[in-house]
């Protein structure tokens, strides 16, 4: 009977309304926060959020308030296991630093790509940039 019920997939995550949730965006940012509502397409409230970016073993906490996300932009949901998250092994910085780090790991990756570019550019080969990733760096 579950598969007439539309919201049967989305239903499932009113268990986790009140929990701390760590959310993967589409566009890789990390949300952490405590979910306060979800409705049938999967679209979220997030309270007391913050923005956690991670470079290298370091990582970095930028307050965000209540965040609404859509649904569709969601990759992957989890709760977040509180005494897990007090052992990690990742030192925290100061949001300043963590964005530096991070500014500073995007041009060295862009220095990268534009390598490879122009080493396959040099051997004849045609350029893609939707084939060249970190896998090719």
């Amino acid at each position: 009977m579950d598969d007439l019920n539309p919201l049967a997939g989305t239903a499932h995550l009113l268990e986790e309304v009140d929990k701390k949730l760590m959310v993967l965006l589409r566009d890789g940012r990390t949300l952490i926060g405590y979910l306060r509502s979800v409705d049938q397409f999967a679209n979220l409230v997030l309270q007391r959020t913050i923005e956690r970016i991670h470079v290298g073993n370091q990582y970095g906490d930028i307050p965000r308030g209540v965040f609404i996300i859509r649904g569709e932009n969601v990759v992957l949901l989890g709760e977040i296991d509180r005494e897990k998250e007090q052992k990690l092994p990742l030192k925290e910085i100061s949001v300043d630093e963590i964005l530096d780090a991070q500014r500073r790991e995007q041009e060295q990756r862009h220095e990268k790509h534009r390598l490879v570019s122009k080493a396959l550019k040099e051997r004849g080969l045609a350029v893609n940039a939707d084939i060249i990733n970190e896998d090719f760096c």
